[in-house]
């Protein structure tokens, strides 16, 4: 097991042994009491720690999608209508998730609708936030562990960059994990985008196969399937565990962004470890919703409460006017 999966697994125990804590949007670890910094000075200081990292870590997470406007998956609002139009006319659906949790009696209506999920992440165009995160990583050595599936950070940066630890809609495996092989899934989406045209299935033939055991595929994902934990699965671990290392000595910025609470233990927790742990890091994370940091980083960290689009916007332009020399 890498460095990094070891750290998931002794905070997934964590999790377990506090779970009503967790389930109640709260955490068992001491919060710092000390009073934030006004917004203007957050940013500032914001831009200075980038500056001055050696390098930096970024645990991107479904809030920082969601900030870009990747905001359908939870409920029926103007995003998820877009996207998923027809299929909530028809079926009601709550959200993109509430599609895939439903109890699907006709497997092509089913691909049908994955297919649109699918290829509604695949083709997005790269969000502003990530824009604006890429201009303020511009010439930093850096690295970005995500939990989020969409692809929007492999569309900007090489995947030697980037640990996708949750999986990728750009892949398929075997549903039942009969190999440890993935494989496309772009084109056979597309396929099945235009064999569905304005309709709500596809035809039974095109449902996507193994090519091992001729059983259904299903996406490289964590979440809603049987999730293949094999060679992929571990090289994004050992991509990560190996930056971790070699920067643990270094002025390394731990930047969370976006994380909520249905999974602390992929990157929150252990930045909270990490940046405790190496004597010169530093943390920085930034939600809407959740300002939780730890006591014992009160000294060594930041939380800026605020909507993640409009403080990657202002750090950025911040860092464009000269950083906190302005």
């Amino acid at each position: 097991m890498s460095f990094y999966e070891d750290l998931v697994t002794k905070t997934q125990m964590n999790y377990q042994k506090y779970y009503s804590v967790y389930a109640s949007g709260r955490t068992p670890y001491e919060l710092s009491d000390k009073k934030p910094l006004p917004y203007p000075e957050q940013i500032k200081w914001m831009v200075r720690e980038i500056q001055e990292a050696d390098c930096v870590l970024v645990g991107g997470a479904s809030g920082l999608s969601a900030a870009g406007g990747g905001d359908f998956y939870y409920e029926d609002n103007t995003s998820f209508r877009k996207y998923f139009g027809k299929f909530a006319e028809k079926y009601h659906f709550k959200g993109a998730f509430d599609g895939m949790f439903r109890q699907w009696n006709d497997r092509a209506a089913f691909w049908a609708y994955l297919a649109t999920f699918l290829h509604t992440t695949q083709t997005a165009p790269v969000r502003e936030p990530y824009l604006d995160l890429d201009a303020l990583l511009k010439g930093k050595d850096f690295f970005v562990l995500t939990t989020n599936q969409d692809t929007q950070f492999v569309k900007l940066y090489p995947e030697d960059k980037v640990a996708e630890i949750q999986g990728d809609h750009r892949f398929f495996q075997c549903a039942s994990c009969c190999t440890d092989d993935t494989w496309d899934a772009v084109k056979p989406v597309e396929e099945m985008i235009k064999a569905m045209g304005e309709g709500t299935t596809i035809p039974a033939q095109m449902i996507p196969r193994c090519p091992h055991c001729g059983g259904e595929a299903f996406p490289w994902v964590r979440g809603y399937g049987n999730f293949l934990q094999g060679k992929k699965y571990e090289e994004q671990y050992e991509k990560i565990s190996r930056y971790v290392l070699e920067n643990r000595e270094k002025k390394i910025l731990f930047l969370e962004l976006g994380v909520g609470r249905m999974t602390p233990m992929f990157i929150q927790e252990p930045f909270w470890n990490l940046t405790f742990s190496f004597p010169q890091a530093r943390y920085i994370a930034v939600n809407d919703k959740y300002d939780f940091l730890p006591k014992q980083l009160e000294d060594k960290g930041m939380v800026i409460v605020a909507d993640i689009a409009r403080v990657l916007r202002d750090a950025r332009e911040r860092m464009a006017e000269g950083g906190v020399g302005q």
